[in-house]
Formats: structure tokens, C-alpha cells, sequence
């Protein structure tokens, strides 16, 4: 725990991160940098060092690093009960107003203007994403074995569709063994034992992982007793309690495994719809992973047997949100009391530093995916052996997309607007394109 002149009033938590979860905005940089000014410079209830050391130690982790230092902090100053206030504060306003931006979008989704409007939120995703590369990859690629891991990680996705959990392990298996061997490769400092001083809790952490997995499991246990393993709903669960486990690197490094999966394996959504919820998700406070909620609705809705459309959907999405999050509880409650240890071991190091390199290709596989499908009416696919590669069909090529792929991409690398000011701008841009042409 903080010391006690420097730890607030369990009400003062609530309040500071029920203000930090309605204003964060701007994905994890955003608000990282929100709760540096909020916790460490405005309050002082933490160092400079524990935080830096804590999100650190939450790049470590599965899921949305910015939820789980959030949930740290909470920890950090009132044990469970602060880590589990300031985590939910974190992701229930955007849960919320992604959740009535879906409702509204499924009732919307078959008007004329509703379709313009989110051309123009598609073509701000595209600029969004790419920047998003260029950032990550200018500070994960500072190495040649870095740079030819995301060049590999991206043929793998790309060219060889092979799946996102395979293609993560084998980087982070690679790197934990390049970082004993090796650490020069992956720019990492040669190991220590700093963390060998550090006391064991197992106890904490045996009891944390049993209560945690039980309130992750218990919605799915609910789930297969009700309706069974065929129903849409126990796939859900599955799938994105999955999801949840190989979430390194941020919302974008996982989104060409939820998309290809979505899409393609499920039939879950179309390729459009799914850059539409990554657009509502641009425009919502809390964590970018929350646009799974928008597939899990969309799924269940579609499906809804024995369910209404509008019962099933919000079920979906509720399933959604519990297995996406819970297991970031899980983590932190776990494995925080190991924090000196987990931050010392070479092994993990070179893992998570391998890992992100790969997730770097896996953001340009993403961007790339959603080019070809904003741009063209059809896509098909050219196959070769082992090689699935996209074939767009270059007579299907919307103009109306392409002129505002230019305009987003000159908003956000020419005038450096910020995500919500390009979101909306170039939204009312697809309105006036329909009233022009």
C-alpha cells in the first residue's frame, strides 16, 4: 500500500476515476497521459516512479494496458476494493455510450445518410490506424531482429493467414529465448536479479486467480446450462474469453484476429460494420477493445433464438464485456504483488519486447485488410498453394471512399487534428458527398 500521507479517502478514489473514466479519450496514450496528471502531478497520490514502474508492469499483461493501471492504482491505494472501483469506473461510461451508439446504429444502419455518415467514419478509421502503425512502430522497431519479426508477422497474417494467437506465441517464445542468449538483439540491457530480493505472496495470488476465474467462468457456466454449446451466445464467450488471454500490445495489434475471426470465421459481421464499431469505439470514452461489445451485439442480434433480436443483443454484449474484462481483474489482483520479480525476469522481457514487434505487423495486416475493403465494393481472394492473398476487384473502387481516405489521411498527418475532431469531420464530409452527388 501507499504511504499514509500520500493515500486518499475511498471516496475521493471514486470520484477522481468516475471524472477520469467519463474524459478518456483518445485511446491508451491519452489516457495514460490523463492519469499521469490527474493521480501523479494534480493529487500526488502516487510517485513519478510507481507509476512509470506500474504501467511497466501492466505492458506485461493480456487486455488494455490503460484499464489495468487504472485498476493497479486502485489497488495500489485501497487494496481490492480501490482496484476494483477504479476499474470499473474506467469502462462502464464508455461501455454505456458504446452501447446506445450500437442500439442506434442497428435501428439507423439501413438509411441512406446513416450510410454516408460512416463512409466518412471508415475512411477517419483507415488515417487513425495508420497512424496508430507509425507511432508503435516508431518505438518498437528500433532493432533489425524487431523490424524482420514484424516484417514476418506480417505475411504470416497477411499472405499466409495464419492465426493471431499462433503467429504471437512463436514471436514471444522467440524473444524469451533471444533475450537469454541474445538481449542486444531485441535492444534490451543484459538480465538482472532485482527481482530475486522480492517476497513470494503466493497465498494472494492462488486465492486471487480462484475467485476471479470463477466470477469469469460463471457467466459461461450460466450461458451452457441455459442454451447450450451450439447457441451463439456460448461461442461468443468463448471466443472472446480467448480473445482476452493473447491481447498484447493494444487494441489495434488484436483487431486482425478478432476481424478475421469475426468475419470470415463466424459470419458474425461484414467487413464494413466492423471498421463502423471501431469508428464508434474512436468516439467513446474508455478502452478501444470495448468496439468487442459492438460485435458481440451485432452476433447475438442475428441470432437470437430463443431470444427477441433486442434481448439477445444486449445479452451478447454484456457477455461480451464480462469475459473481455474480468480476466484484466484477474491479472492484476494475481500478479501485482509480483511486480519487482515479473519486471526482472529476462525471459519476459524478450518475450513481450519480440511480441511487440509482431504486433506491429499485425496493425499494418489491419490496416492494409481495411483499406481494400473501404475502398472496394469486392474483394475476393487469390490463392497459390499456401498463399491467400486479398483480389480487389479495381472496377468496384468507391470514389466517394477514396476522396475521403485523402481528406482523413491530410487531417491527421497534415494538420495533426486530433481522433474525435477527424471522426466528425470527416462524418459530415460523407453527409455532403450524398447531398452532392
Amino acid at each position: 500500500m501507499a504511504d499514509p500521507a500520500q493515500t486518499p479517502a475511498f471516496r475521493e478514489l471514486v470520484g477522481a476515476f468516475a471524472r477520469i473514466g467519463c474524459l478518456s479519450f483518445g485511446g491508451p496514450a491519452g489516457q495514460v497521459a490523463l492519469m499521469h496528471r490527474e493521480i501523479v502531478e494534480e493529487r500526488r497520490w502516487l510517485t513519478e516512479d510507481q507509476f512509470l514502474h506500474a504501467l511497466n508492469f501492466c505492458h506485461l499483461l493480456p487486455g488494455p494496458e490503460a484499464q489495468q493501471l487504472a485498476t493497479w492504482i486502485g489497488w495500489r491505494l485501497h487494496g481490492w476494493r480501490g482496484g476494483l472501483a477504479a476499474g470499473l469506473l474506467f469502462i462502464l461510461p464508455g461501455a454505456m455510450v458504446i452501447l446506445a451508439l450500437t442500439l442506434a446504429y442497428v435501428l439507423a444502419a439501413q438509411a441512406t445518410w446513416f450510410a454516408a455518415l460512416f463512409l466518412g467514419v471508415k475512411a477517419a478509421v483507415l488515417a487513425i490506424v495508420l497512424q496508430a502503425l507509425i507511432r508503435i512502430g516508431g518505438r518498437a522497431l528500433d532493432t533489425p531482429l524487431r523490424q524482420g519479426l514484424a516484417g514476418a508477422a506480417f505475411l504470416a497474417l497477411f499472405v499466409l493467414d495464419l492465426p493471431f494467437p499462433w503467429v504471437v506465441g512463436m514471436a514471444a517464445v522467440l524473444g524469451a529465448l533471444v533475450a537469454r542468449l541474445r538481449p542486444g538483439w531485441l535492444g534490451l540491457s543484459p538480465p538482472t536479479d532485482g527481482g530475486a530480493r522480492a517476497a513470494s505472496p503466493w497465498a494472494a495470488s492462488v486465492r486471487s486467480v480462484l475467485v476471479w476465474g470463477l466470477i469469469w467462468g460463471t457467466p459461461m457456466a450460466a450461458v451452457f446450462l441455459a442454451v447450450g454449446p451450439d447457441h451463439v451466445l456460448w461461442k461468443i464467450g468463448v471466443f472472446f474469453s480467448q480473445l482476452a488471454v493473447v491481447t498484447f500490445g493494444g487494441a489495434y495489434a488484436v483487431l486482425a484476429y478478432m476481424a478475421q475471426e469475426a468475419v470470415q470465421g463466424f459470419g458474425w459481421l461484414s467487413t464494413p460494420e466492423m471498421a463502423d464499431g471501431l469508428g464508434l469505439a474512436e468516439t467513446t470514452p474508455g478502452p478501444l477493445i470495448l468496439v468487442t461489445q459492438f460485435v458481440g451485439f451485432l452476433a447475438a442480434f442475428r441470432a437470437p433464438e430463443p431470444f427477441t433480436p433486442l434481448v439477445a443483443g444486449l445479452l451478447g454484449a454484456g457477455l461480451t464485456t464480462w469475459v473481455t474484462f474480468a480476466p484484466c481483474f484477474l491479472w492484476i489482483f494475481s500478479f501485482a504483488p509480483w511486480i519487482e520479480r515479473l519486471q526482472a525476469s529476462a525471459f519476459l522481457r524478450g518475450a513481450l519486447s519480440a511480441l511487440t514487434a509482431a504486433v506491429v505487423g499485425a496493425i499494418a495486416s489491419l490496416s492494409l485488410w481495411f483499406a481494400l475493403h473501404v475502398l472496394f465494393a469486392q474483394v475476393g481472394t487469390l490463392q497459390a498453394g499456401p498463399l491467400r492473398l486479398p483480389a480487389p476487384e479495381t472496377a468496384s473502387l468507391d470514389s466517394r471512399a477514396a476522396i475521403l481516405t485523402i481528406v482523413a489521411l491530410a487531417l491527421v498527418f497534415g494538420l495533426k487534428w486530433g481522433v474525435l475532431r477527424v471522426l466528425a469531420s470527416c462524418a459530415v464530409g460523407g453527409l455532403l458527398l450524398l447531398i452532392l452527388t
